[in-house]
């Protein structure tokens, strides 16, 4: 039975958040009395959780049917928006679908439909068009970084998504980009506007280190070096500055995820979970990793290469110094190169030593069993304490997949750790677990 959630202060408990922000309660407010919204507010300010509170709470748990439609420009976008409904706690099904995985995985969850389901626009609209699961009980659609989709190709799916969902009654749209147009099929009338862009973070500190070669990575490392422990993205324009810094990295013995369009998918999100855990404390990523991702406050950013457009430059630097903390946009500038027109304000550095680069004190550990298995994270929390007579401050963050799961660990002893636990028994069920590389 699921149980009609009222108590906004037992979701944000579960969640670990003392209180929402301004945005998220205007947000609340908003959705929960008008039938058009329009949510512009920057990268990483808690846009998610202020279209899920007021969402949540109005679902129907007499329906049976899909009631909430939330649309996202990217997988991993999806998929953690459907993490965190789950870690809401609010006794609702959801399910992410999209591209890259199995049409067949898709039919099997959506046997039983969710009362949300999550999706890039190209998978839901060929599961419309194939009639995968029924539409007509459909009365809220969240197109979630909406520009975005639009951006990369989405428009035509999102357009016949929109055609064919006659039921609807609210649309929430949200961006993090102040120049949006609204595109016409949208049928948006006399939207409520909800604008938080114009509220420029003062926390965010801009730094040139001027390098005298055009091959940066000697400056790279000196600036790794000088930052310490913090953990931040590398953002680079090419794909093969990736791999060129990656491979510099790996042999500096530096832990380190990548993330672009040309990884598959698993390897995509096993880099955001290793990110997120602070297994890496670096990202190497394209501006894919700028926005539709969903991943944690952090120390710094690094333009490796600058991008060509303001907005890009934006939303790069919207990574760090979120609401309330600090943060600082690193920009690695060869002597001969000029900063565009739109960079201003900055600050030139030196760095006269080399120290060290730091490294994670965690890894991560595979485990075979998951959400299908009945497994949850207090079940994983007492296997590693009570069997691996693991310390509290050891044990990190633990992610429960449908079927696998993770969890960060200490780098003490953790190969001894392994042997000890492996094939042991989870809710009756014998896993496998092994450090994830």
């Amino acid at each position: 039975m699921v149980k009609n959630i009222k108590n906004q202060e037992a979701i944000l408990n579960k969640l670990g958040i003392e209180k929402l922000n301004q945005m998220q309660e205007d947000a609340f407010e908003a959705i929960s009395t008008n039938s058009e919204i329009i949510l512009l507010s920057p990268t990483g300010t808690g846009k998610t959780l202020a279209f899920l509170l007021p969402i949540i709470e109005n679902l129907n748990p007499a329906l049976k049917n899909i009631q909430v439609l939330i649309l996202t420009p990217s997988r991993e976008l999806a998929i953690q928006i459907e993490q965190v409904i789950r870690e809401m706690g609010s006794g609702y099904k959801a399910n992410a679908v999209y591209g890259g995985r199995s049409g067949s995985k898709d039919k099997v969850e959506l046997k039983h439909p969710p009362a949300i389901l999550i999706g890039t626009p190209g998978r839901i609209a060929d599961h419309i068009e194939r009639e995968t699961f029924e539409i007509h009980d459909i009365k809220t659609l969240v197109l979630d970084e909406f520009d975005k989709s639009l951006e990369i190709g989405f428009e035509e799916d999102m357009k016949f998504i929109v055609q064919e969902l006659t039921s609807t009654q609210k649309k929430v749209l949200t961006s993090a980009t102040q120049k949006v147009k609204i595109p016409d099929f949208m049928a948006i009338k006399s939207p409520k506007r909800l604008n938080y862009l114009s509220n420029k973070s003062t926390n965010l500190k801009l730094a040139v280190l001027e390098t005298e070669n055009q091959n940066k990575l000697q400056a790279l490392e000196k600036l790794l070096g000088n930052i310490g422990q913090g953990c931040g993205i590398i953002f680079c324009n090419l794909k093969a500055s990736i791999e060129v810094i990656s491979d510099f990295l790996y042999k500096k013995g530096i832990n380190h995820g990548t993330f672009s369009g040309d990884l598959e998918q698993l390897d995509r999100e096993r880099s955001l979970l290793k990110f997120r855990n602070g297994t890496s404390k670096i990202l190497v990523a394209t501006d894919l990793a700028a926005r539709g991702i969903d991943i944690p406050e952090m120390d710094f950013i690094i333009h490796y290469e600058l991008p060509s457009r303001p907005d890009e430059f934006i939303h790069r630097n919207g990574r760090t110094a979120r609401m309330n903390s600090n943060g600082t946009a690193y920009i690695l500038k060869w002597e001969q190169e000029e900063l565009p027109v739109f960079i201003k304000d900055v600050e030139e550095i030196s760095i006269e030593k080399t120290k060290k680069l730091a490294n994670s004190n965690w890894k991560t550990l595979y485990i075979s069993g998951g959400r299908k298995d009945k497994i949850s994270k207090g079940d994983i929390a007492g296997l590693f304490f009570k069997q691996g007579n693991l310390k509290k401050d050891a044990l990190g963050i633990i992610e429960v997949k449908q079927d696998c799961s993770y969890v960060a660990v200490s780098t003490s002893n953790v190969k001894d750790l392994v042997e000890q636990l492996n094939n042991s028994r989870l809710k009756k069920r014998k896993v496998r677990i092994s450090i994830l590389n």
